[in-house]
């Protein structure tokens, strides 16, 4: 069955289809696209017309990339951003005008799932149990299990968010950084009260945030998706990196050859987020995962 995943986040809109015969997958698509649907969403509470407008956009992009590639089933999920925006009818009407198919505007429990659904699939059952962490633009989730979700909770920690909060000039003045950290570390606690991160044999970090750290760490000069899925990265790693993107100025950070122009003004917040992830869970590595949210999403569709 060839099915199509739309995952709109409060940073990037992004398509995969994908051939699903039983537990066989074979990617035919994939796309991601910088649209910052969520500008300004954390302090306005709305959508901005021009974030609106890019959205759409690359909406009637992927209309008709769905269209030549025959697609069977499609469902488009929206995340933090649309959750928190009030005036998100007017992208809804617009995705649906556009695709024939409404946006879902999911909760941060189901996006937990898909995630984690996305994270584990193809993986082994040594390594459970996993502890999902899915940083976004707008939030975190963290989620925890061996075959299916345990416990997971959503936290207001996403790399666009703490940017647009904290981080607002390159390189950050500590004062911004302890600010930051300190919000993080808040939400970290909270979602703590809920997931058990001690319960966790593997810590697995999915979406841009992580890869784009784990390319910074495995030393690569230019983006290479089959070089970073499912490497270990270590905690001493991450915080190195996070220290680097911290000291760097916007220039530099956007000459990086494996850095997608739509998350330089986002890495510095994104990577000091899985740095406080690594410290608070305890957590001595991480598997860096390109299979997330987007994947799991296809793979419900196949189960329909």
């Amino acid at each position: 069955m060839r099915v199509a995943a739309i995952d709109c986040g409060t940073n990037s809109l992004r398509l995969l289809i994908a051939d699903i015969d039983g537990n066989n997958f074979r990617e035919v698509h994939r796309d991601m696209q910088v649209v910052r649907l969520g500008q300004g969403v954390d302090k306005n509470k709305a959508f901005a017309p021009e974030a609106i407008e890019r959205t759409l956009a690359v909406t009637k992009e992927y209309a008709s990339v769905l269209r030549a590639k025959g697609v069977e089933r499609l469902r488009f999920c929206a995340t933090s951003a649309t959750r928190d925006a009030s005036n998100r009818d007017l992208f809804i009407d617009g995705v649906e005008d556009i695709l024939g198919v409404a946006p879902e505007v999911i909760p941060g429990s189901e996006e937990a799932a898909l995630s984690f659904l996305g994270a584990t699939k193809e993986l082994g059952q040594e390594l459970a149990p996993f502890l999902v962490v899915d940083i976004g633009g707008g939030s975190t989730e963290f989620v925890l299990g061996e075959r299916s979700v345990e416990s997971a909770r959503s936290v207001n920690i996403g790399c666009v968010r703490m940017s647009e909060r904290h981080l607002n000039h390159q390189p950050p003045t500590s004062a911004q950084l302890a600010a930051a950290s300190a919000d993080i570390d808040t939400a970290i606690s909270e979602a703590g009260e809920h997931v058990d991160f001690t319960a966790a044999q593997t810590l697995i970090a999915v979406a841009g945030t992580a890869t784009t750290v784990a390319a910074a760490a495995l030393g690569l000069l230019e983006y290479d998706r089959y070089s970073i899925h499912l490497a270990r990265i270590s905690a001493q790693q991450v915080h190195e990196v996070a220290r680097m993107f911290a000291s760097m100025s916007r220039d530099e950070i956007a000459a990086l050859g494996y850095m997608h122009p739509g998350r330089v003004d986002v890495i510095t917040s994104g990577a000091l987020v899985l740095s406080r992830v690594m410290t608070l869970t305890g957590a001595q590595e991480f598997v860096a995962s390109e299979s997330d949210i987007l994947d799991g999403i296809a793979w419900g569709l196949a189960e329909i």
